[in-house]
């Protein structure tokens, strides 16, 4: 393990306060960048010097079940590896840590065959040991060690050493999952010494030993992460046209939650490169000369999950009559200022299995007032409708990794007293929100959302089984038939059949107005112009490994 330095914090708060004095520095002049990765310069890449990277969140635990929160993984996807790599735009699955590898005629096995050359920062060797140990915790957990089973691999039985460098993995069922599932972040391979630490030491960044091109090296816990270069990494995916080590020789990532100092700090040259721009800011960083690029996240779209095992929103109509009320175009257009895409689907239309619905989804008022009236339901002096003298009021949490959630949620909000709906907007304390964030009658309006480029997400976001169960289901309340489209699509052979399900996943989830999709998320990052070659995963969680700086 390489040795970690703690900086002071006083130094930190030394830093902070000279980004704050920035934040009102001028701006002048850049296009923004799109979906795609973005281009290099066409001069040479320059070895050398520190890039500073401004994280508007904390990041909390790297084992993993948190790798997929975007502050953790920008920490873990310079640090580790994983045994694939899925090309962010083709979507290909191309070798990595892993040669070649073979799977069975139904999915029902798995063999890997890994390098030989590889080594994490503690000096061990990547073995087929230490793989089958990772994969084992992902797909079953370790209940000793407090470790739970990974969404991101479905229907896992063991793992099987055949050799020092080749791994065979069994499932109980089809999984065509899996060879993606082996490509995401939370499927980073730790060294032995990690992989045997209970989940609480596991997600500190003080004992994370991975194999990738950097290394901890100054940690200020929650304010800043310095990672330094390995001098001897050489083992990037084969795709990658940069092999060896990286350009960088440090990377600074430093926690600022506040927006206008991130952006000052970039304007003004203090600061490379930031993640989480609001929209309202863009055209400032492009006055200032920087770029800001959207990153898309593939998945699961930012969206209203109606949960059905609150009593207000059990009956079909009332949840039917809410999809109708809201009317996400103009929302989505006004908050965030034309530059997010309005929701078409569940699934974004840059995930495998999407499909158009768009036909089922729109803005109709006097449906929604037709449809709660047929319910039952009869406005009152407040305007506020009511059933047996209870009234049709419901709660929703802002989410914080939301972008204007608070905002978005207050617009529509007025568009459902419209139709005689109360929605309330409230921000628990951290324990209740941790407690009740599944619970219908605490949260029965939850918005949602995951990124992963693999039809396996619908099951990880709705499955009732599953770690996320957004709609809040219970095993009295959960819908078979839901369960059963799924279910079916984690398990189904092939392409085909799984795209299949995955279209009658998502119409059912918009028939049974289960959901309101509202967007397409982007992740959104801004850099300077010396930096060259940012690029990003197929869910947008930020790749520092090719970046170097013009001199």
């Amino acid at each position: 393990m390489s040795s970690i330095h703690r900086l002071t914090p006083p130094g930190i708060a030394l830093l902070g306060a000279a980004l704050l004095l920035s934040a009102c520095a001028p701006a002048g002049a850049v296009s923004s960048g799109s979906g795609e990765q973005p281009n290099s310069s066409s001069a040479s890449p320059v070895t050398g010097g520190t890039l500073t990277f401004l994280e508007s969140q904390i990041p909390t635990c790297l084992y993993a079940g948190g790798g997929g929160f975007y502050p953790n993984a920008t920490l873990i996807n310079q640090l580790g590896d994983k045994l694939t790599y899925q090309d962010p735009e083709t979507r290909e699955i191309t070798p990595w840590l892993a040669t070649e590898w073979e799977v069975n005629a139904d999915a029902t096995e798995y063999v890997f065959h890994l390098r030989d050359d590889v080594t994490f920062s503690d000096g061990s060797p990547l073995t087929a040991e230490v793989v089958a140990l990772n994969f084992d915790h992902f797909g079953l957990g370790d209940e000793a060690l407090g470790l739970s089973k990974q969404e991101f691999v479905s229907n896992y039985v063991s793992s099987e050493v055949v050799d020092e460098h080749t791994v065979k993995f069994t499932f109980s069922a089809p999984s065509p999952g899996f060879l993606q599932a082996t490509s995401v972040v939370g499927a980073t391979i730790v060294a032995k010494s990690t992989a045997e630490l209970p989940y609480e030491e596991q997600c500190q960044i003080d004992n994370y030993v991975a194999s990738g091109p950097f290394t901890v090296s100054n940690v200020v816990p929650e304010q800043q992460y310095d990672l330094a270069a390995r001098d001897d990494y050489d083992w990037a995916p084969a795709a990658d046209e940069h092999q060896g080590r990286a350009y960088l020789d440090a990377i600074s990532v430093i926690v600022t939650p506040e927006d206008n100092v991130r952006i000052g700090a970039l304007t003004s040259g203090q600061a490379d490169a930031i993640r989480a721009v609001q929209v309202y800011d863009v055209a400032n960083i492009e006055a200032a000369g920087s770029t800001v690029y959207y990153a898309p996240t593939n998945g699961v779209n930012p969206q209203f999950a109606l949960r059905p095992g609150n009593p207000l929103l059990a009956d079909i109509q009332v949840r039917q009559a809410l999809q109708k009320a809201t009317d996400v175009e103009t929302a989505v257009k006004t908050i965030y200022l034309g530059k997010f895409d309005v929701a078409t689907s569940v699934l974004s239309h840059g995930a495998t299995g999407y499909v158009d619905l768009s036909d089922k989804l729109g803005y109709d008022l006097e449906g929604a007032k037709k449809l709660l009236d047929e319910a039952g339901w009869v406005e009152g002096a407040d305007g506020i409708r009511a059933k047996d003298g209870v009234k049709l009021e419901l709660t929703t949490w802002p989410g914080a990794v939301f972008p204007l959630n608070q905002q978005l949620d207050e617009l529509i909000a007025e568009q459902w007293k419209l139709a005689g709906v109360q929605l309330n907007i409230v921000t628990p304390d951290q324990a209740t929100a941790t407690a009740g964030s599944k619970d219908p009658l605490q949260q029965p309006v939850a918005i949602t959302h995951v990124g992963r480029v693999d039809p396996d997400v619908i099951w990880s976001n709705f499955g009732s089984k599953s770690n996320r169960n957004a709609l809040g289901f219970t095993a009295e309340t959960a819908d078979a038939t839901l369960d059963a489209l799924l279910t079916d699509i984690t398990r189904l052979p092939t392409t085909e059949e799984r795209y299949a399900k995955a279209a009658e996943a998502q119409e059912y989830l918009i028939d049974q107005a289960y959901v309101i999709p509202l967007y397409e998320l982007p992740q959104t990052y801004a850099a300077q112009s010396k930096v060259h070659g940012l690029s990003w995963e197929a869910v947008g969680r930020v790749d520092l490994t090719d970046v170097w700086l013009q001199q």
